[in-house]
């Protein structure tokens, strides 16, 4: 099995459970933009794609529409939202072994790079990542793809063979391979089998605890 150098890491689903937060904020949004919602399972669907997309895929809303939602969703998140999240448990001990190894490791999210920031802080995992990229609040970088194009280019990396995207949801594996990179598909998260499979991820991680042998550690 390869031995990949560089691993960019998504962050909801994958490094941390984020549910709480984002449903809560969501649903804040919803009814302040006067839309009725009470099944919170249907609102996990909003963890890890661009709000905007998880606005206007799941209530067919316009534009303008998503983005006033979005406005009140991050009334919440910037105050509340972003603390309610929890590391996931063998996670720190992963990173940190593969700092330790030699490994560089790269955060690319969608959720927006300020909030990651602050969530990376909190929990103490900045200390391992020598690079953070997400969204930008203006919507000029959203989607995945665009988040691992700042990221290859803030490294100056030109051998992307070296490199290999760890996420749970489809869009990660969509934007790897907008850049020919590989994906292990972790399943703790929230993609299905199914969804990780149709898209093409490379690899499927069970738990936390597999991921050091299939990062060759």
């Amino acid at each position: 099995m390869k031995t990949y150098h560089y691993i960019l890491f998504d962050l909801d689903g994958t490094l941390t459970d984020s549910a709480e937060g984002i449903i809560n904020c969501v649903l804040y949004s919803l009814e302040k933009c006067g839309i009725q919602e009470s099944d919170r399972e249907k609102l996990k669907a909003f963890v890890g794609p661009p709000l905007m997309d998880s606005y206007r895929n799941c209530y067919h809303v316009s534009e303008e529409e998503a983005l006033k939602l979005t406005a009140c969703y991050r009334e919440r998140f910037s105050v509340t939202g972003w603390k309610e999240n929890r590391v996931y448990e063998g996670i720190p001990e992963v990173l940190d072994a593969l700092k330790k190894a030699g490994r560089h490791l790269i955060l690319a999210t969608s959720k927006p790079e300020v909030y990651t920031k602050q969530i990376m802080e909190l929990f103490g995992l900045a200390q391992y990542f020598e690079l953070i990229c997400g969204a930008t609040l203006d919507g000029r970088i959203v989607q995945k793809g665009q988040v691992i194009a700042c990221a290859i280019s803030q490294i100056g990396l030109e051998h992307k063979d070296e490199m290999v995207m760890v996420g749970d949801r489809k869009y990660d594996v969509y934007g790897a391979a907008e850049h020919g990179i590989p994906c292990i598909g972790v399943l703790y998260g929230y993609g299905s089998r199914e969804e990780l499979v149709s898209a093409g991820a490379t690899m499927l991680c069970e738990t936390v605890s597999e991921l050091p042998e299939l990062l060759q550690l």
